[in-house]
């Protein structure tokens, strides 16, 4: 059984997807990426860089708009 990644838990919306949440789903699906990044890490997940903006690139991009 191979590792699971970040890639295999991270979920990505379109624009369209991410104004239809209400701030509560934007709020949780922060808080569960985050959560994820930081278990990972802590489970020695190498990341290429330290940035987790670039890894959770959704919650990031859609909340300037």
């Amino acid at each position: 059984m191979d590792a699971v990644t970040y890639e295999d838990v991270l979920v990505n919306f379109t624009h369209e997807e991410w104004a239809l949440l209400d701030p509560s789903q934007k709020s949780l699906y922060k808080d569960v990426m985050l959560e994820t990044w930081e278990n990972l890490t802590a489970v020695g997940y190498k990341w290429e860089d330290q940035n987790i903006e670039e890894h959770c690139p959704s919650s990031r991009r859609h909340e300037r708009q």
